[in-house]
């Protein structure tokens, strides 16, 4: 049976390649990241599972010759703040952080890529055993989105890409077409939430008198608070790893926030549990399309 190597971080993701993988059937041999991975992994059928610090990275490779893995994929978030904690590399990964011009995903993990494949470990696309989760193009709730939220998604796609050039984040907040939350290190919730306690924050009550007036002209007498969720892939993403991911949390965090929309990349963008993602959404009355181009 072929061997198949998992290089697990921290939520679901991890263990929906697990589960596809076996049933495709791989033998998978997982590298559990002590400071991410849940417990739960050592009890979900891989055919083996060692637990491997963030920094040691000759430990993961010595694992797989040993286990004969010639193959592996990345799943589940490292958190990109972690390189900056209290973890002490090993003498192959402080050799490579030196080497790097900058610590963004992108070259970080591409290096880490690299040094495994000069090892004989082939990393390959994490999506590649769960396309069915891909979001799908066009509006995938039961609620489209608004024109608002439609001018918001145009607004924040632009801005979106933008920021992914850079690699600094993939998720964008708007509110009537003003960006009110861009991600950096923190995360996509992180960021939403951060979002959201600004909205709630302002001050956005308008006179009486004047609104009376504003009224009377039929122009609008506040912007609107509603948060629309924009969250883009980086241009050439790799999908080998740093895949935009989207859970039930993320859409349970938007209902906090209040959040009314969310638009990801068509064919980019993973939906995890995508049933359940969806049924949050609808039970949120939040708006989820799929988008292309652009």
């Amino acid at each position: 049976m072929t061997r198949l190597g998992l290089i697990a971080g921290n939520g679901k993701f991890p263990f929906l390649v697990l589960d596809a993988a076996r049933a495709e059937g791989f033998e998978v041999v997982v590298a559990a990241i002590k400071e991410e991975t849940s417990p739960e992994i050592a009890s979900h059928g891989a055919a083996s599972v060692h637990w491997i610090s963030l920094g040691e990275l000759s430990k993961l490779i010595d694992t797989f010759k040993a286990e004969g893995v010639t193959r592996a994929v990345m799943a589940g978030q490292v958190k990109h703040k972690q390189i900056f904690s209290a973890i002490k590399p090993d003498w192959r990964l402080a050799k490579l952080l030196l080497s790097l011009g900058t610590r963004n995903t992108n070259s970080l993990l591409g290096a880490v890529a690299k040094v495994l494949a000069d090892e004989g470990i082939i990393l390959e696309n994490s999506t590649a055993l769960l396309e069915p989760l891909l979001a799908k193009k066009g509006v995938l709730t039961k609620r489209a989105p608004s024109v608002s939220e439609r001018k918001n998604i145009e607004y924040g796609r632009g801005v979106g890409r933008r920021l992914a050039e850079y690699d600094i984040g993939q998720t964008v907040v708007i509110a009537a077409a003003a960006c009110v939350a861009v991600e950096a290190m923190e995360g996509t919730d992180a960021t939403i939430e951060r979002a959201g306690l600004l909205m709630q924050s302002l001050d956005l009550d308008v006179d009486l008198d004047l609104e009376s007036e504003l009224k009377s002209t039929g122009a609008a007498v506040t912007l609107s608070r509603a948060l629309t969720v924009v969250k883009v892939a980086k241009p050439g993403q790799d999908l080998r790893f740093d895949v935009p991911v989207i859970g039930v949390k993320t859409i349970e965090t938007m209902a906090r926030a209040g959040a009314s929309c969310l638009a990801v990349d068509a064919g980019r963008c993973l939906l995890l549990d995508g049933a359940g993602v969806l049924r949050t959404a609808d039970d949120a009355g939040i708006a989820v399309v799929g988008e292309v181009g652009g």
